[in-house]
């Protein structure tokens, strides 16, 4: 399929948008209407295509965005193009695709996440605080999580949602990583109270940090 066409493309997608699915995807937010498992599987028979990647992203699609970026080349985009297109991702499926799937393979992660967690767009700034988070548990060498912890508990509390939701899974992460710092991270989420109440299904765990924490570390421990 080296010579499909966006318009091709677009008229697969449209073919695959079910109302059902987009009326659940606009309460969090989304507004397509395509199954990501038939998503990925056309994904998959597209294979790697960095030029028709880039011309669905310009559609402004959502449902052709996150295809876009499944049949991208990460390496292929520079700095600037990611900023933009991190910018533009406004629905959050397009925004987290972009930076799991994208930005944390990209050679120039560090100065996006550097950027973007200083940026004053909360939604820019929570693509920061994932790639912040992914540091936290991955590769943590030259991080001050002291002072990370500092900053999330002066401002997790007021923070808009989204930010609120990258900043407090960072809270998290360091809690369940890190056992020096795992005391006062659960004492800062005991505190703020953020998303103590969110409602969370049987068999899934709560994100409120304390609770969150608690129970990754017990499965490690019973690992």
């Amino acid at each position: 399929m080296a010579e499909t066409t966006v318009d091709e493309v677009l008229a697969e997608l449209a073919a695959l948008a079910d109302p059902k699915v987009r009326r659940v995807n606009e309460k969090h937010g989304d507004d397509h209407g395509v199954n990501l498992t038939q998503l990925r599987a056309l994904a998959k028979r597209l294979k790697t295509q960095q030029d028709l990647s880039r011309r669905l992203w310009q559609t402004g699609d959502s449902a052709a965005r996150l295809l876009a970026l499944l049949i991208c080349r990460p390496k292929a985009f520079d700095r600037d193009e990611l900023d933009a297109m991190l910018r533009a991702a406004r629905t959050p499926k397009v925004h987290d695709w972009l930076v799991n799937y994208v930005v944390k393979k990209h050679p120039q992660a560090e100065d996006l996440r550097l950027a973007w967690t200083a940026d004053p767009d909360p939604v820019v700034a929570s693509a920061g605080w994932a790639l912040t988070t992914e540091r936290v548990a991955k590769q943590p060498a030259g991080l001050d999580l002291a002072a990370l912890l500092d900053v999330i508990e002066e401002e997790l509390k007021d923070a808009p949602d989204r930010l609120q939701w990258a900043m407090n899974h960072c809270l998290a992460q360091i809690g369940i990583e890190h056992a020096e710092h795992r005391a006062r991270a659960i004492d800062i989420g005991e505190r703020l109270q953020v998303l103590a109440d969110y409602p969370t299904p049987p068999n899934c765990t709560s994100p409120f940090a304390p609770v969150w924490i608690t129970e990754m570390v017990r499965r490690q421990d019973t690992k």
